[in-house]
């Protein structure tokens, strides 16, 4: 089976963009530690990237619904995602964590609902299943590989390290997502 060349930009770029994200994977609490944090620190983080982007999520697919433009904010999504990333290098306190992770939320809200309608409006009706499975699949099967080498890094080097290289990452990831604007 062909699959046809928005679905494959939306897997690839989607895939290293998942490489990228799963590398701080389970970290993230030991990051938080680091930084000062406690238990409930890394629970109002993490509260506040879900509450963030789940009120984005509506609001950014409403705004996308009504002006048609899903590409460029997908795309606008995944390098502010890229550049929050690279926030993590300035966390120094909980509350630049708090910062950070809003941040991502409000990127993770401009990608997530976007890469979707897209790889909705361009899937094969009649192997939709397997394009949807490949899609759920492959995001966690390269997460699953991301997270142990993010453990590799930073067990081997820093988490200073770690998120240089996942900055880079996402931002290959943006940049390969940025094809689909040509195929408009």
């Amino acid at each position: 089976m062909t699959i046809n060349k928005h679905i494959r930009i939306l897997l690839y770029g989607g895939n290293i963009w998942y490489l990228g994200e799963g590398m701080f994977g389970p970290l993230f609490a030991v990051f938080t530690e680091k930084v000062g944090g406690d238990i409930l620190d890394i629970s109002w983080a993490w509260a506040t990237y879900l509450v963030i982007a789940g009120l984005l999520y509506i609001v950014v697919g409403k705004i996308t619904d009504k002006y048609d433009n899903k590409e460029e904010i997908m795309v606008m999504g995944y390098g502010l995602n890229a550049l929050f990333t690279f926030g993590y290098l300035l966390v120094s306190t909980p509350w630049h964590l708090f910062l950070v992770q809003a941040g991502l939320g409000m990127a993770a809200a401009m990608a997530t609902p976007t890469w979707d309608a897209l790889y909705a409006k361009h899937e094969d009706r009649r192997n939709g299943g397997f394009q949807w499975g490949l899609a759920g699949g492959e995001a966690q099967i390269v997460t699953g590989i991301g997270i142990v080498i993010g453990g590799y890094i930073v067990s081997y080097t820093s988490f200073t390290t770690l998120f240089l290289i996942m900055g880079c990452v996402q931002v290959i990831a943006t940049i390969y997502q940025a094809r689909i604007l040509r195929h408009k």
